[in-house]
């Protein structure tokens, strides 16, 4: 069988020497990485079957969720969570990029191990599903596809997903959300606001309208709205 490559992502040296030596003794190749430059260093040269993700990369450092969204979004490349962190706001934020598994330091090696060759194994799948966040329909929770949404407002300690169906709800912040977002589908355009691209139907240097809601563009977005290739209105 052909040797299979994994990314370990992993900024603690004693704790990537343990993930490495439990995967290599079990005939996997291993490429690693502390942070996420040298991630996508690797991504770029060599075939990945699977990536394993830390989601604390150290202070300064990109989080692991951040380099999960990247994975699934700009390479296609399967990846898995190993990590101490166990809260349910972690949890969600993680899960909401789709991950095959959540692994949680310490963990068991075969544990790992399972966790590793299911993911291999369903990530060969074609068409795996999209990328979909967990929010609130009233008092029940529902997988909401990130192409249906439309915009995103900030509404206190909530934020309110637009469609063209309904309104959702999810207890989060703009800055929480923004990092699970593909940054290449969604844009900031104010402090209360984020957009989907591919939604936008006219747009100026002071807003922009999406299924004929008027959304603000602060000026410290505006920028963001050159996307299309085009000035802005004056």
């Amino acid at each position: 069988m052909e040797e299979q490559t994994i990314l370990l992502v992993e900024d603690d040296f004693l704790n990537r020497r343990l993930c490495r030596k439990v995967l290599v003794d079990n005939a996997y190749r291993v490429l690693e990485a502390k942070n996420a430059s040298e991630a996508r260093s690797i991504l770029n040269k060599e075939k990945i079957e699977l990536a394993i993700l830390d989601i604390n990369l150290g202070e300064g450092e990109r989080s692991g969720i951040t380099i999960g969204q990247e994975l699934a979004e700009q390479y296609g490349v399967p990846f898995l969570y190993l990590t101490a962190y166990d809260n349910p706001e972690i949890i969600n934020r993680a899960i909401a990029t789709t991950p095959y598994a959540y692994v949680t330091k310490p963990f068991k090696s075969t544990d790992l191990l399972t966790s590793v060759a299911l993911a291999i194994r369903q990530g060969t799948k074609p068409n795996r599903g999209i990328l979909t966040i967990m929010v609130k329909d009233g008092e029940f929770n529902v997988d909401l596809p990130l192409a249906d949404i439309n915009y995103i407002e900030s509404d206190g300690n909530y934020l309110r997903f637009y469609t063209n169906k309904m309104m959702y709800k999810s207890r989060s912040t703009v800055q929480q959300i923004l990092e699970i977002l593909p940054p290449t589908t969604f844009i900031r355009t104010h402090r209360a606001y984020i957009v989907n691209k591919n939604k936008i139907d006219k747009w100026s240097a002071k807003k922009l309208v999406v299924n004929q809601m008027e959304i603000p563009v602060s000026a410290n977005y505006v920028p963001d709205i050159n996307f299309i290739g085009k000035n802005t209105e004056e």
